[in-house]
């Protein structure tokens, strides 16, 4: 069964595109990644998805509910925006309280769900304080709790880690993961390639355009390429023969990743150990990650040697 079904779904900023033709599903109780670089068009879906934005082209359902009824689509999910958007002001114990009231859970649970969720993210400590003196990866612990305090069965997530410590992100999964095992659907966007290896399904989204919806081992199984790195003394020089040749060539630290097709891995290889002739280098086949396969997906192409 599917949480959110997401059928050809446009939408314009004036004569701006942010979503083209956008059709994706989530399936019930998986960690679903939206995984694109900034102004991908991740916000903007799932502001729709919310209710916040109204659906200009094609079909929205969430959990079975149609787009137009957006106010009990509102009751069902928690939803954690990019920005901090929580009360400054206002203590830890002092948001929890305003968010169980604004999402009317009953007086007598209340006090039960706050220690639940203090339990949960190890905020009681600092129930008493505001929220603005929190650090950045408890305020994001905050925001969760908050999204949580009414139980949603789905969770939609705008780049959570965003600008937080490496320590505090992994914290933050491990906090995901837990929600996911209580039976929570989580949809999650990041620019984050390493968290998309702790989704359940991956979309992949750039220029408001679904590329690739699926499993990490079925997109690496369809993407039917190989990885090579290259390094070099000169690492410059050998970029600069390496790059017009390829079909995506990037520098990763001091490394340069080269993009081959498999079924032309062997002549393209020989083809450039003629054109780096003279240039001292070292090379090897290495496992494909995620950020090579979507900076592939972002800049498509044919492999140009020849």
């Amino acid at each position: 069964m599917n949480t959110i079904n997401i059928e050809h779904l446009c939408y314009y900023y004036d004569k701006v595109q942010a979503l083209d033709d956008v059709s994706l599903s989530v399936i019930e109780g998986e960690i679903h990644g939206l995984i694109g670089p900034d102004s991908a068009g991740k916000t903007t879906l799932m502001r729709i998805l919310c209710g916040l934005m109204p659906t200009q082209e094609g079909k929205v359902s969430v959990l079975s509910l149609d787009s137009d009824d957006f106010m009990q689509i509102r009751s069902l999910i928690g939803y954690m925006p990019q920005r901090f958007s929580l009360y400054q002001d206002l203590s830890v114990a002092e948001n929890l309280k305003f968010f169980a009231r604004l999402f009317n859970v009953p007086a007598g649970e209340r006090d039960k769900r706050m220690q639940d969720l203090y339990a949960f993210s190890h905020l009681e400590e600092f129930s008493g304080r505001r929220a603005g003196a929190l650090s950045g990866g408890m305020k994001q612990k905050l925001a969760l709790s908050c999204a949580l305090i009414h139980r949603p069965r789905l969770l939609i997530l705008d780049e959570p880690t965003y600008g937080v410590d490496p320590v505090s992100r992994q914290e933050f999964w491990q906090m995901l993961k837990q929600i996911q095992g209580d039976g929570t659907t989580i949809l999650v966007s990041t620019p984050y390639m390493d968290e998309a290896e702790l989704c359940d399904r991956v979309s992949l989204i750039n220029g408001g355009k679904i590329l690739e919806s699926d499993t990490l081992t079925n997109i690496r199984s369809k993407w039917n390429r190989k990885v090579f790195s290259f390094s070099a003394p000169n690492l410059k020089q050998l970029f600069g023969v390496l790059e017009p040749l390829a079909e995506s060539c990037q520098l990763f630290g001091n490394e340069i990743h080269i993009v081959i097709p498999n079924a032309s891995a062997a002549q393209s290889l020989d083809i450039i150990k003629s054109r780096v002739e003279g240039i001292k280098y070292r090379y090897e086949e290495i496992e494909s990650s995620m950020e090579d396969i979507f900076l592939s997906y972002m800049n498509p192409g044919v492999w140009r040697v020849s």
